[in-house]
């Protein structure tokens, strides 16, 4: 079976690890433009590039933009953070040139075919970005917490109510866990972010979490529905014995539970989280320039994190518009190349793909017509 590739670079501590809650992308490329590091060639770009899409990589792309606008500085990268199911939309409908996306594309959407490229061509999913999702919390004298995948499922589902139900206590022997009502936050938009959560909960606590992974949460079970990765943690920070799932970067001053993975309760960080990508197999079935991995959830090693995302940044194979092709290639290199993911590993934490997967990257994006 054909797997994501491996040795993924270690770097950074958990400290360093602060990523997205909107995004902006606002860069420059072109196969005939310059990277950052290249000063002695001048770039012969120039025009508008417009994307939409997940909302997880604000801190990685503000790297990626300030780099690549400065190397190129006749181009503007419009990326607009609406989440990953708008973005898929948008360019579906051929409102703008490339999507963002925390979930790959749907067997029906690739069906349905992409009104921004040229009709009866090919289409490129790439991945960019690999982060783990963080389960935030603000709790009242808490600091700590362990959870598991039920009761996290259960709390999520609105069956779990208190801070001092005995699920959670048994979890945190230690902590003095409060009597008071849980307030569970979950996004109100449709979002790649949720999507990987519910899988996570589907795949380890089965049981519990009988719903399909989806980007949109489930609204029957209740809890709080807030916009976007910033709307999550801005309802978490300001509510009271609160929890919710963003982006690691995100999380900042917040609480942010330990998984229980085997028999340890297992922090985020870049390192685990590459790990569990390392070991995933593609999806099958898919064109050779669709590189979705499906991600294994189900590991007990401690020293991978399964609750992580990994987003996909969508375009066409052919363009009408030959400017627009040049801006797609040469923006979408940069970010997945070895120097964009670097970038991207120092701003926000971001655990870069690895050699072979960024070798695979790069042959599909050759295969846009330039």
């Amino acid at each position: 079976m054909k797997t994501a590739t491996s040795n993924f670079k270690r770097f950074g501590s958990v400290a360093a690890i602060a990523i997205a809650g909107t995004m902006l992308f606002s860069a420059c490329a072109s196969n005939e433009g310059t990277t950052p590091s290249d000063s002695e060639s001048e770039s012969t770009l120039s025009g508008t590039l417009d994307g939409s899409g997940a909302s997880s990589q604000s801190a990685a792309s503000d790297a990626w933009i300030a780099a690549f606008q400065t190397a190129n500085p006749d181009v503007t990268i419009n990326y607009s953070p609406d989440g990953s199911g708008a973005g898929r939309e948008a360019f579906i409908a051929g409102g703008v040139a490339y999507a963002g996306s925390d979930s790959s594309l749907s067997d029906d959407e690739i069906a349905g075919g992409f009104a921004a490229c040229v009709p009866d061509t090919g289409y490129i999913e790439v991945p960019a970005y690999i982060s783990p999702i963080a389960v935030i919390f603000n709790v009242e004298g808490v600091d700590e917490l362990n959870v598991d995948a039920a009761t996290l499922a259960h709390i999520f589902r609105g069956e779990i109510t208190t801070w001092d139900d005995a699920a959670l206590v048994a979890l945190n022997p230690d902590v003095t866990l409060p009597s008071a009502p849980i307030t569970a936050v979950h996004r109100s938009d449709d979002s790649g972010t949720t999507k990987n959560f519910t899988d996570y909960l589907g795949k380890v606590a089965p049981d519990v979490w009988v719903d399909p992974a989806a980007d949109p949460f489930p609204a029957a079970y209740g809890g709080e529905a807030a916009a976007k990765t910033a709307g999550v943690v801005d309802a978490v920070t300001n509510g009271s014995n609160t929890i919710g799932y963003a982006d690691a970067s995100a999380a900042g001053d917040l609480g942010v539970a330990k998984l229980k993975v085997g028999d340890e309760f297992v922090s985020y960080s870049p390192e685990a989280a590459a790990a569990v990508v390392d070991g995933s197999p593609l999806v099958e079935g898919r064109e050779a320039t669709d590189l979705a991995i499906k991600l294994d959830r189900n590991t007990e090693d401690p020293s991978q994190y399964p609750l992580v995302l990994v987003s996909y940044l969508i375009a066409c194979q052919e363009y009408e518009d030959a400017e627009q092709a040049a801006l797609v290639h040469g923006y979408l290199s940069y970010v997945t190349s070895e120097e964009g993911q670097a970038e991207a590993a120092s701003a926000a934490g971001a655990a870069p793909l690895s050699a072979e997967l960024s070798a695979e990257v790069a042959t599909a994006l050759e295969s846009i017509k330039l």
